[in-house]
Protein backbone atom coordinates (compact mmCIF):
# COMPACT_ATOMS: atom_id res chain seq x y z
CA UNK A 1 0.00 0.00 0.00
CA UNK A 2 1.29 3.43 -0.49
CA UNK A 3 1.78 5.64 2.50
CA UNK A 4 1.21 9.61 2.81
CA UNK A 5 5.26 9.83 3.41
CA UNK A 6 6.15 7.99 0.53
CA UNK A 7 3.49 10.07 -1.94
CA UNK A 8 4.54 13.29 -0.41
CA UNK A 9 8.29 12.16 -0.50
CA UNK A 10 7.86 11.58 -4.18
CA UNK A 11 5.89 14.29 -4.95
CA UNK A 12 8.94 16.66 -4.78
CA UNK A 13 10.95 14.42 -7.07
CA UNK A 14 8.17 15.03 -9.62
CA UNK A 15 8.26 18.12 -9.59
CA UNK A 16 11.55 18.40 -11.29
CA UNK A 17 10.11 16.37 -14.11
CA UNK A 18 6.55 18.73 -14.33
CA UNK A 19 6.24 22.17 -15.86
CA UNK A 20 4.81 24.73 -14.29
CA UNK A 21 0.93 24.51 -15.05
CA UNK A 22 -1.50 24.48 -12.35
CA UNK A 23 -2.21 21.07 -10.68
CA UNK A 24 -5.58 21.13 -11.68
CA UNK A 25 -4.93 21.09 -15.25
CA UNK A 26 -1.83 18.40 -14.40
CA UNK A 27 -4.21 16.08 -12.50
CA UNK A 28 -6.66 15.89 -15.41
CA UNK A 29 -4.57 15.06 -18.18
CA UNK A 30 -2.84 12.27 -16.58
CA UNK A 31 -6.22 10.54 -15.33
CA UNK A 32 -7.14 10.99 -19.65
CA UNK A 33 -4.04 9.24 -20.36
CA UNK A 34 -4.64 6.68 -17.65
CA UNK A 35 -8.00 6.55 -18.75
CA UNK A 36 -9.30 6.80 -15.24
CA UNK A 37 -11.92 9.46 -13.84
CA UNK A 38 -10.63 11.41 -10.91
CA UNK A 39 -13.20 13.40 -9.10
CA UNK A 40 -14.12 14.29 -5.78
CA UNK A 41 -15.58 11.15 -4.38
CA UNK A 42 -12.75 9.36 -6.07
CA UNK A 43 -9.86 11.84 -4.42
CA UNK A 44 -7.81 9.31 -2.57
CA UNK A 45 -7.15 7.08 -5.69
CA UNK A 46 -4.73 10.19 -7.16
CA UNK A 47 -1.74 10.12 -5.02
CA UNK A 48 -1.03 6.26 -5.95
CA UNK A 49 -2.34 7.15 -9.36
CA UNK A 50 0.06 10.06 -9.62
CA UNK A 51 3.27 7.78 -7.84
CA UNK A 52 2.75 5.20 -10.53
CA UNK A 53 2.97 7.53 -13.42
CA UNK A 54 5.63 9.80 -11.76
CA UNK A 55 8.75 8.11 -13.67
CA UNK A 56 6.37 8.94 -17.02
CA UNK A 57 4.36 12.07 -16.11
CA UNK A 58 6.04 14.08 -19.19
CA UNK A 59 4.97 11.66 -22.15
CA UNK A 60 1.62 11.03 -20.09
CA UNK A 61 0.58 14.86 -20.21
CA UNK A 62 2.19 15.17 -23.58
CA UNK A 63 -0.16 11.95 -25.01
CA UNK A 64 -3.19 13.24 -22.77
CA UNK A 65 -2.85 16.67 -23.96
CA UNK A 66 -2.61 15.81 -27.97
CA UNK A 67 -5.32 13.07 -27.38
CA UNK A 68 -7.89 15.01 -25.12
CA UNK A 69 -10.03 17.06 -27.22
CA UNK A 70 -13.68 18.26 -26.37
CA UNK A 71 -14.76 19.63 -29.60
CA UNK A 72 -17.90 17.92 -31.39
CA UNK A 73 -17.31 17.87 -34.99
CA UNK A 74 -19.99 19.86 -36.83
CA UNK A 75 -20.41 18.61 -40.24
CA UNK A 76 -21.02 21.72 -41.88
CA UNK A 77 -21.12 21.96 -45.29
CA UNK A 78 -21.23 25.02 -47.75
CA UNK A 79 -23.66 25.10 -50.76
CA UNK A 80 -22.41 24.71 -54.11
CA UNK A 81 -24.06 27.64 -56.14
CA UNK A 82 -24.34 28.10 -59.83
CA UNK A 83 -25.87 30.66 -61.93
CA UNK A 84 -29.30 29.48 -62.71
CA UNK A 85 -32.46 30.34 -65.19
CA UNK A 86 -35.71 29.38 -63.69
CA UNK A 87 -39.06 28.98 -65.64
CA UNK A 88 -42.18 30.24 -64.68
CA UNK A 89 -42.49 32.48 -61.51
CA UNK A 90 -39.45 31.84 -58.52
CA UNK A 91 -39.41 33.30 -54.58
CA UNK A 92 -35.86 33.54 -52.95
CA UNK A 93 -35.76 30.99 -50.45
CA UNK A 94 -33.66 32.91 -48.19
CA UNK A 95 -35.47 36.57 -48.41
CA UNK A 96 -38.76 35.13 -49.90
CA UNK A 97 -39.02 37.96 -52.04
CA UNK A 98 -39.95 37.48 -56.03
CA UNK A 99 -36.63 36.63 -58.43
CA UNK A 100 -37.19 39.12 -61.05
CA UNK A 101 -36.17 38.65 -64.86
CA UNK A 102 -36.35 36.31 -67.84
CA UNK A 103 -32.66 34.70 -67.89
CA UNK A 104 -30.23 34.15 -65.01
CA UNK A 105 -32.44 34.93 -62.16
CA UNK A 106 -30.75 33.75 -59.64
CA UNK A 107 -28.67 30.91 -57.71
CA UNK A 108 -28.92 26.90 -57.49
CA UNK A 109 -27.28 24.93 -55.65
CA UNK A 110 -26.35 22.20 -57.19
CA UNK A 111 -26.33 19.63 -54.66
CA UNK A 112 -29.25 20.33 -52.72
CA UNK A 113 -31.61 22.75 -55.12
CA UNK A 114 -31.60 25.50 -52.80
CA UNK A 115 -32.82 28.36 -55.20
CA UNK A 116 -31.66 31.76 -54.08
CA UNK A 117 -30.75 35.76 -55.31
CA UNK A 118 -27.15 35.68 -56.24
CA UNK A 119 -26.32 38.10 -53.26
CA UNK A 120 -28.57 35.97 -50.98
CA UNK A 121 -26.26 33.45 -51.39
CA UNK A 122 -23.18 35.12 -49.49
CA UNK A 123 -25.26 35.01 -46.70
CA UNK A 124 -26.89 31.54 -46.54
CA UNK A 125 -25.89 29.57 -43.88
CA UNK A 126 -23.35 26.59 -44.36
CA UNK A 127 -26.21 23.83 -44.15
CA UNK A 128 -26.07 22.23 -47.12
CA UNK A 129 -28.30 19.10 -47.05
CA UNK A 130 -27.13 17.40 -50.51
CA UNK A 131 -29.94 15.36 -52.09
CA UNK A 132 -29.33 11.93 -53.22
CA UNK A 133 -30.52 12.66 -57.05
CA UNK A 134 -28.80 15.09 -57.87
CA UNK A 135 -24.96 13.09 -56.04
CA UNK A 136 -24.62 11.30 -59.89
CA UNK A 137 -21.33 9.91 -58.79
CA UNK A 138 -19.26 8.16 -55.78
CA UNK A 139 -15.68 8.86 -57.11
CA UNK A 140 -14.90 12.21 -58.34
CA UNK A 141 -17.90 13.99 -55.62
CA UNK A 142 -16.79 15.97 -52.82
CA UNK A 143 -16.12 14.19 -49.52
CA UNK A 144 -18.21 16.42 -47.42
CA UNK A 145 -20.80 16.22 -50.09
CA UNK A 146 -20.60 12.57 -50.15
CA UNK A 147 -21.09 11.72 -45.92
CA UNK A 148 -23.83 14.30 -46.37
CA UNK A 149 -25.71 12.96 -48.89
CA UNK A 150 -25.08 9.44 -47.26
CA UNK A 151 -25.46 10.80 -43.70
CA UNK A 152 -23.07 8.27 -42.79
CA UNK A 153 -19.36 9.62 -40.84
CA UNK A 154 -17.34 8.04 -43.90
CA UNK A 155 -17.37 7.74 -47.40
CA UNK A 156 -19.05 4.32 -47.86
CA UNK A 157 -16.54 3.38 -50.44
CA UNK A 158 -13.51 3.42 -47.87
CA UNK A 159 -15.59 1.31 -45.56
CA UNK A 160 -16.92 -1.31 -48.02
CA UNK A 161 -13.00 -1.37 -49.13
CA UNK A 162 -11.18 -1.64 -45.68
CA UNK A 163 -13.75 -4.17 -44.62
CA UNK A 164 -12.62 -6.26 -47.71
CA UNK A 165 -8.73 -5.44 -47.56
CA UNK A 166 -9.26 -6.86 -43.57
CA UNK A 167 -11.21 -9.46 -43.92
CA UNK A 168 -9.08 -11.29 -46.76
CA UNK A 169 -5.79 -9.46 -47.53
CA UNK A 170 -3.75 -8.11 -44.40
CA UNK A 171 -1.26 -10.62 -45.08
CA UNK A 172 -0.75 -9.86 -49.02
CA UNK A 173 2.40 -9.67 -49.91
CA UNK A 174 3.02 -5.63 -51.31
CA UNK A 175 -0.10 -4.92 -49.98
CA UNK A 176 -0.86 -1.25 -51.50
CA UNK A 177 2.44 -1.19 -53.35
CA UNK A 178 1.32 -3.20 -55.88
CA UNK A 179 -1.12 -2.82 -58.57
CA UNK A 180 -4.09 -4.41 -59.75
CA UNK A 181 -5.28 -4.72 -63.33
CA UNK A 182 -6.43 -1.32 -64.38
CA UNK A 183 -8.85 -2.84 -66.19
CA UNK A 184 -10.74 -4.44 -63.24
CA UNK A 185 -10.20 -1.09 -61.19
CA UNK A 186 -12.21 0.76 -63.25
CA UNK A 187 -14.72 -1.88 -63.32
CA UNK A 188 -14.84 -1.28 -59.30
CA UNK A 189 -15.27 2.52 -59.50
CA UNK A 190 -18.07 1.79 -62.14
CA UNK A 191 -19.56 -0.46 -60.03
CA UNK A 192 -19.52 2.26 -56.96
CA UNK A 193 -20.70 4.81 -58.89
CA UNK A 194 -24.16 2.77 -60.49
CA UNK A 195 -24.74 0.76 -57.47
CA UNK A 196 -23.37 2.65 -54.44
CA UNK A 197 -22.96 0.60 -51.01
CA UNK A 198 -24.83 -2.49 -52.84
CA UNK A 199 -21.69 -3.14 -55.15
CA UNK A 200 -20.76 -6.42 -54.83
CA UNK A 201 -16.08 -6.48 -54.47
CA UNK A 202 -16.11 -9.64 -52.80
CA UNK A 203 -13.40 -12.60 -54.02
CA UNK A 204 -16.01 -14.25 -56.23
CA UNK A 205 -16.19 -11.08 -58.55
CA UNK A 206 -12.03 -10.14 -57.36
CA UNK A 207 -10.17 -12.14 -56.39
CA UNK A 208 -7.16 -10.58 -56.77
CA UNK A 209 -6.74 -7.67 -53.26
CA UNK A 210 -4.70 -5.59 -55.24
CA UNK A 211 -7.72 -4.90 -57.19
CA UNK A 212 -9.49 -3.49 -54.00
CA UNK A 213 -6.42 -1.62 -53.21
CA UNK A 214 -6.12 -0.66 -56.51
CA UNK A 215 -9.91 1.24 -56.25
CA UNK A 216 -9.40 2.55 -52.97
CA UNK A 217 -6.25 4.52 -53.96
CA UNK A 218 -8.11 5.93 -57.06
CA UNK A 219 -11.14 7.15 -54.84
CA UNK A 220 -8.58 9.01 -53.15
CA UNK A 221 -7.12 10.52 -55.98
CA UNK A 222 -9.99 11.11 -57.82
CA UNK A 223 -11.24 13.36 -54.67
CA UNK A 224 -11.62 17.02 -55.97
CA UNK A 225 -10.43 18.15 -53.02
CA UNK A 226 -7.86 15.61 -51.06
CA UNK A 227 -8.11 14.35 -47.49
CA UNK A 228 -5.60 16.25 -46.44
CA UNK A 229 -7.17 19.78 -48.16
CA UNK A 230 -4.95 21.94 -50.02
CA UNK A 231 -6.06 25.05 -47.04
CA UNK A 232 -3.93 22.53 -44.66
CA UNK A 233 -1.21 21.24 -46.97
CA UNK A 234 1.31 24.07 -46.35
CA UNK A 235 0.96 23.57 -42.88
CA UNK A 236 1.43 19.64 -42.58
CA UNK A 237 4.87 20.48 -44.99
CA UNK A 238 5.93 22.71 -42.15
CA UNK A 239 5.26 20.55 -39.18
CA UNK A 240 6.85 17.64 -41.43
CA UNK A 241 10.31 20.01 -41.20
CA UNK A 242 10.57 20.30 -37.20
CA UNK A 243 13.58 18.63 -36.07
CA UNK A 244 12.66 18.15 -32.53
CA UNK A 245 10.26 14.63 -32.69
CA UNK A 246 7.35 15.29 -30.02
CA UNK A 247 7.01 18.92 -31.00
CA UNK A 248 6.90 17.83 -34.87
CA UNK A 249 4.10 15.65 -33.66
CA UNK A 250 2.02 18.12 -31.32
CA UNK A 251 2.69 20.34 -34.87
CA UNK A 252 0.69 17.28 -36.54
CA UNK A 253 -2.30 17.44 -34.22
CA UNK A 254 -3.20 21.04 -34.61
CA UNK A 255 -3.17 20.78 -38.01
CA UNK A 256 -5.35 17.78 -38.22
CA UNK A 257 -7.51 19.57 -35.78
CA UNK A 258 -8.08 22.04 -38.88
CA UNK A 259 -9.30 19.81 -40.95
CA UNK A 260 -13.19 19.60 -41.98
CA UNK A 261 -15.23 16.90 -40.08
CA UNK A 262 -15.41 14.53 -42.99
CA UNK A 263 -11.96 14.54 -44.17
CA UNK A 264 -10.40 14.15 -40.56
CA UNK A 265 -12.79 11.13 -39.85
CA UNK A 266 -11.81 9.28 -43.33
CA UNK A 267 -7.98 9.59 -42.19
CA UNK A 268 -8.66 9.07 -38.58
CA UNK A 269 -10.46 5.38 -39.75
CA UNK A 270 -7.36 4.76 -42.81
CA UNK A 271 -4.79 5.59 -40.15
CA UNK A 272 -6.52 2.64 -37.77
CA UNK A 273 -6.51 0.50 -41.20
CA UNK A 274 -3.00 0.95 -42.34
CA UNK A 275 -2.05 0.32 -38.80
CA UNK A 276 -3.59 -2.85 -38.87
CA UNK A 277 -1.29 -3.47 -42.46
CA UNK A 278 2.05 -3.02 -40.62
CA UNK A 279 1.36 -4.98 -37.49
CA UNK A 280 0.95 -7.81 -40.57
CA UNK A 281 4.96 -6.73 -41.87
CA UNK A 282 6.25 -9.79 -41.54
CA UNK A 283 3.73 -11.16 -44.20
CA UNK A 284 2.84 -8.25 -46.47
CA UNK A 285 6.68 -6.15 -46.08
CA UNK A 286 4.53 -2.84 -45.55
CA UNK A 287 5.68 -0.97 -43.07
CA UNK A 288 4.67 2.92 -42.00
CA UNK A 289 7.69 4.04 -44.23
CA UNK A 290 6.66 2.43 -47.06
CA UNK A 291 3.19 3.00 -46.64
CA UNK A 292 3.96 6.56 -46.46
CA UNK A 293 5.70 6.66 -49.85
CA UNK A 294 2.39 5.31 -51.37
CA UNK A 295 -0.22 6.99 -49.33
CA UNK A 296 1.80 11.11 -49.15
CA UNK A 297 1.36 12.24 -53.00
CA UNK A 298 -2.53 9.94 -52.40
CA UNK A 299 -3.60 11.78 -49.76
CA UNK A 300 -1.81 15.22 -50.07
CA UNK A 301 -1.68 17.22 -53.01
CA UNK A 302 -0.20 20.69 -53.13
CA UNK A 303 -2.95 23.79 -53.77
CA UNK A 304 -0.42 24.83 -57.29
CA UNK A 305 -0.51 22.11 -60.12
CA UNK A 306 4.05 22.07 -59.79
CA UNK A 307 6.09 19.14 -60.65
CA UNK A 308 8.46 20.96 -58.81
CA UNK A 309 6.98 21.57 -56.02
CA UNK A 310 5.60 18.08 -56.20
CA UNK A 311 8.92 16.43 -56.45
CA UNK A 312 10.58 18.76 -53.76
CA UNK A 313 7.84 17.84 -50.92
CA UNK A 314 7.32 14.17 -51.46
CA UNK A 315 9.62 13.25 -48.59
CA UNK A 316 7.62 15.40 -46.63
CA UNK A 317 4.41 13.47 -47.67
CA UNK A 318 5.68 10.43 -46.97
CA UNK A 319 6.81 11.88 -43.55
CA UNK A 320 3.80 12.82 -42.65
CA UNK A 321 1.79 10.09 -43.38
CA UNK A 322 4.38 7.76 -41.35
CA UNK A 323 4.08 9.79 -38.38
CA UNK A 324 -0.03 9.98 -38.48
CA UNK A 325 0.13 5.33 -38.98
CA UNK A 326 2.96 4.89 -36.32
CA UNK A 327 1.00 7.64 -33.74
CA UNK A 328 -2.38 6.98 -34.39
CA UNK A 329 -3.28 6.34 -31.27
CA UNK A 330 -2.06 9.42 -29.97
CA UNK A 331 -3.13 12.10 -32.82
CA UNK A 332 -6.71 10.96 -33.05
Amino acid sequence: MFSRELWLDNEKKCAVVRKSKPGRRRQELLAVALGVKVGVKGGFLWPPLKLFACSQISSLVRRAALTHNDNHFNYEKTHNFKVHTFRGPHWCEYCANFMWGLIAQGVQCSDCGLNVHKQCSKHVPNDCQPDLKRIKKVYFCDLTTLVKAHNTQRPMVVDICIREIEARGLKSEGLYRVSGFTEHIEDVKMAFDRDGEKADISANIYPDINIITGALKLYFRDLPIPVITYDTYSKFIEAAKILNADERLEAVHDVLMLLPPAHYETLRYLMIHLKKVTMNEKDNFMNAENLGIVFGPTLMRPPEDSTLTTLHDMRYQKLIVQILIENEDVLF
